[in-house]
């Protein structure tokens, strides 16, 4: 299978839209196992293209020759060779780039100068193709600067109507593009770039599914989420850019800090519907560049504040570039913490709550995927519970306590009965020391009678607090093995 990536971003390799269309191959790739699949890439910006004369020459002097002797005939010929084009490119004013335009305009050789009867389903007229272009597949891949993608193709769906026929190719349009180039967030947009893989499986099977274009369309971050990170990116105010716009010629605008843009779009971040009725003030102290941020985390939203006005609730000191790592996923947060990277003062709750303030957003493809595993497990197996481990060693501290025998019986079925009342709950390797433990020591006093019973008892006692001080040279002592589910687990 021959596949001709045409990259018409005038970013390069440095395109976000080509990292999409890199994970939609890598999904047809590995459906195509069978057989070999060869990738041509062309960078558009590299290429050596000029804009059409429209002098005719390709279709009544030299047919199906340009008269301009440039990089426009390999793309030419890679298009014949192809089986499956991706036509991967960023929306430039509501349309493809221009560079990627030119070399739209410049495919003219392929087409006849005669009329063409031929129904593409849209427009009132057509050329005949030269050559024979039919079996060829092609896919347009795009991301836009905007929260979404609904509204804003119009223009280019249409042209590749004329061009290809109206229902002849796929597309995949995601808007937020430029998300895709930030490091920090790159856990929601690799979870998209995993799902534009899948769309590629898909379409080498034959279609890509409903299910998963509806998934393709769902936003990467709420819209006011988005527009508020997009807007502190740019770097500058909005009032000093509605300044210097009738200024021209004057003193470039002074950017802002690039720590406060970075506090800014975390701050964004922040899920309102996470507010319990008490604000909260989250202070970044960065110890490295002497400067502290105050984020107010209220009903309405987020908002930053620089003069340090606010009452803190929390405050967080570090280095920026720790924080940054901690970010981009390059170190943990309780690792850091763990290494004194960085400290926390006041309410040390928040940051154990971290991921309910800061975590997935809703409506994201996350939190659909997480909803939808957890309604097809259904009867999944809850966490731990101590009371799992204890609850055999108080029955027999108690029970054999009255009386040996009949003690040990009502032990003996309570430590039966455990794996069936805890079925709904995990069982750590403390629980089932205690099982085996609590059951040989009470069939040892119900063998024994009256005689030996307290001696097999205390051994009990003896046997629990070695069980519990080996514990504690494991890498999980036996408390962590159940109060860590309530820090974010392992």
């Amino acid at each position: 299978m021959n596949i001709l990536l045409i990259n018409g971003s005038p970013k390069g390799k440095a395109s976000n839209s080509l990292r999409l269309a890199k994970s939609f191959i890598e999904g047809v790739s590995e459906q195509h196992t069978h057989e070999d699949v060869t990738v041509e890439q062309l960078n558009v910006a590299t290429m050596d293209i000029k804009p059409c004369k429209g002098c005719f020459h390709c279709w009544k002097n030299t047919p199906g020759k340009c008269i301009m002797l440039d990089d426009e005939e390999t793309v030419i010929q890679k298009q014949l060779w192809a089986d499956l084009v991706i036509w991967s490119f960023p929306l430039y004013y509501f349309n493809v780039p221009g560079l990627l335009k030119n070399l739209i305009d410049r495919q003219l050789p392929m087409s006849l100068p005669f009329m063409s009867d031929a129904n593409r389903g849209y427009g009132s007229g057509a050329h005949e193709s030269r050559y024979d272009m039919s079996g060829k597949k092609h896919v347009l891949i795009s991301t836009c600067g905007f929260y979404s993608s609904e509204g804003n193709y119009d223009s280019v769906t249409k042209m590749f109507d004329h061009i290809l026929g109206q229902g002849n190719y796929e597309s995949i349009f995601c808007g937020q593009g430029e998300l895709f180039r930030v490091k920090e967030l790159s856990a929601r947009t690799d979870q998209y770039l995993a799902l534009v893989k899948k769309a590629g499986t898909e379409y080498a099977q034959g279609r890509i599914s409903e299910r998963t274009k509806a998934e393709l369309k769902v936003l990467l971050y709420p819209k006011e989420m988005f527009e508020q990170m997009a807007d502190a990116s740019w770097g500058i105010s909005r009032d000093a850019s509605a300044q210097s716009s009738t200024n021209a010629g004057e003193k470039p605008v002074e950017q802002l800090p690039f720590d406060y843009i970075f506090t800014t779009q975390m701050a964004a971040l922040y899920d309102k519907t996470a507010y319990d009725g008490k604000d909260r003030v989250l202070e970044m102290n960065y110890t490295d560049l002497g400067r502290s941020y105050q984020i107010l985390l209220g009903k309405d939203g987020s908002k930053v504040f620089t003069d340090g006005s606010l009452t803190t609730t929390t405050k967080l000191n570090t280095p920026f570039e720790v924080w940054q790592s901690i970010s981009r996923g390059e170190i943990s947060g309780p690792e850091a913490l763990g290494k004194h990277l960085y400290t926390v003062e006041g309410d040390f709750s928040f940051m154990i709550d971290w991921d309910k303030y800061f975590g997935p957003t809703p409506g994201s493809s996350t939190e659909a995927s997480q909803n939808a595993s957890a309604k097809e497990a259904g009867n999944a197996q809850k966490n731990p519970q101590m009371i799992t481990m204890l609850l055999p060693w108080i029955t027999f501290w108690t029970a054999t306590s009255f009386d040996s025998q009949v003690g040990a019986m009502i032990v003996l079925l309570v430590t039966a009965l455990m794996p069936l009342i805890m079925r709904n709950f995990k069982f750590t390797i403390w629980d089932r020391i205690s099982f085996a433990l609590v059951g040989a020591l009470s069939a040892g006093v119900f063998m024994s009678g009256n005689g030996d019973s307290n001696l097999i008892v205390n051994l009990g006692y003896l046997a629990f607090g070695l069980m519990w001080l080996a514990s504690c040279l494991t890498k999980e002592p036996l408390c962590a093995a159940y109060v860590k589910y309530s820090y974010g687990g392992d």
